[in-house]
């Protein structure tokens, strides 16, 4: 992958209308969140990819960084979380799909994106499309992405359009007064702040695949500053869009931007474009989904080369020399989880789950990486400075993903399952590492000496 696929590939992993239609929902003070989260959590982050790719260059990326840090268990916990993210992840997009094809068909259709089945299908179908591109290797699946890529800025650009000949026409449909772009301090208006960061996150994820990649050292650097200044600016522009086009208690977390464009579309008399605008939600959706099953199954072949996972995670296709079992396991869970999280709940609350789920369990690992920064550069006051606030703004994100929001009618039930989702992971985590750790040390007692260097 040369620079320019790296960079479409930072875009498609991190760039999704979900954060912005997330994010315009509280107004106008979401753009200053968005100018805080880039500086105290996206900057940090790319300081700290760049030094950490750099040192080690070694494929695996976040769970090379954290072994060399602090041995092999918080690297192996690091991975596994890393990887086990994307199971509550991939239904989290798909579930999104689902409410946009109805948006293909006309509003006769609008009644099936509350339909569970009718989005456990869809997911299904999504799930293996992008699956069966990725196993069958980079060269493929990496058109995926790039399509992906160009599907998440066209439906954006689109939104801008119209949102300025809304305003041209009819005015903004919210005020934007300097009082509006003051954040809540209300724990219940806050909670939204830790999918902005999450939002930015996903571009340390190149770095998985690190010996794939071409020119190593000056891709990621270039790659990261192009893909940088667009995820930023769209993610501020989208939003301000959203809330031109609609006043605020219109917007839907799950719907915004397609509603937006619809509602404008309508008043211009242009209805055409909604369907070309969906259309590209859709393809991006999936890219961004084959993005991170590209990424996250590279974890599980390091590890399983590292000895601690079984060998048959390590094992590569014999064609397309790709890590096909931890991809085809992965999306096997990943089924499970659908059909789990979506039990005794409406379409909303199992998407939330996914949502706060993923959140919780992908932000463990970046605990480990800037605090892996912070120990491996501890010599440069930059990097200190850079690990501290990434970490800090990480475990605030990980509070905030655990507060079940105003709407949520059965807040026990949320925690039960969100919780439990998050420590069985871990268990099951530390469990497996727990018997590969003594079948290392039955088969060679020498390794009890140096295990966790």
């Amino acid at each position: 992958m040369g620079w320019r696929d790296l960079m479409l590939f930072y875009v498609v992993v991190s760039l999704n209308v979900q954060w912005v239609q997330k994010a315009a929902v509280a107004g106008p003070s979401a753009v200053v969140i968005w100018v805080g989260a880039c500086l105290l959590f996206y900057v940090p982050l790319c300081y700290a990819v760049l030094q950490l790719s750099a040192r080690y260059p070694d494929q695996g990326g976040i769970y090379v960084w954290t072994c060399r840090a602090f041995g092999r268990f918080p690297g192996f916990l690091t991975g596994w979380c890393y990887w086990c993210c994307n199971i509550p992840y991939y239904p989290l997009l798909l579930y999104f799909v689902a409410g946009l094809l109805p948006f293909l068909i006309g509003p006769s259709a609008q009644h099936l994106a509350s339909d569970p089945r009718y989005t456990i299908a869809v997911s299904l179908v999504g799930l293996t499309l992008c699956v069966a591109l990725n196993i069958v290797g980079l060269n493929i699946g990496k058109w995926l992405q790039n399509v992906g890529a160009v599907g998440m800025w066209v439906p954006l650009l689109i939104l801008l359009v119209v949102a300025a000949i809304a305003y041209s026409r009819f005015g903004s449909a919210t005020s934007f007064t300097p009082r509006a772009f003051v954040p809540s301090t209300h724990l219940r208006d806050m909670i939204f702040w830790s999918t902005i960061a999450f939002g930015f996150a996903g571009v340390e994820s190149a770095s998985i695949m690190g010996e794939e990649l071409d020119d190593h050292p000056r891709t990621i650097p270039r790659a990261l500053f192009g893909a940088g200044a667009s995820i930023t600016a769209l993610f501020i522009a989208g939003t301000v869009a959203v809330l031109v086009a609609l006043p605020v208690g219109e917007i839907t977390a799950l719907q915004g931007v397609p509603q937006a464009i619809a509602s404008v579309t309508e008043r211009i008399h242009a209805m055409w474009i909604v369907p070309i605008a969906v259309g590209f939600l859709i393809v991006g959706t999936l890219g961004q989904i084959g993005g991170w099953f590209a990424a996250s199954a590279r974890l599980p072949y390091a590890a399983a080369v590292d000895g601690v996972l079984p060998p048959m995670f390590g094992r590569l296709h014999p064609k397309w020399r790709t890590p096909h079992i931890a991809m085809l396991i992965q999306a096997g869970v990943a089924v499970l989880v659908v059909f789990a999280g979506q039990a005794g709940t409406t379409v909303t609350g199992a998407y939330n789950l996914f949502l706060n789920a993923s959140i919780i369990i992908y932000f463990i690992p970046y605990l480990y990486l800037f605090a892996s920064l912070i120990r491996i550069q501890h010599h440069k006051p930059l990097a200190v400075v850079c690990g501290i606030l990434g970490f800090t703004t990480t475990a605030i994100s990980l509070f905030l993903a655990g507060v079940p929001g105003p709407e949520e009618k059965n807040p026990t039930l949320y925690l039960t399952k969100l919780i439990g989702f998050s420590v069985l992971v871990v268990l099951i985590g530390a469990g497996i590492y727990g018997v590969s750790a003594l079948r290392r040390v039955a088969q060679r007692p020498q390794d009890l000496g140096v295990e966790g260097r």
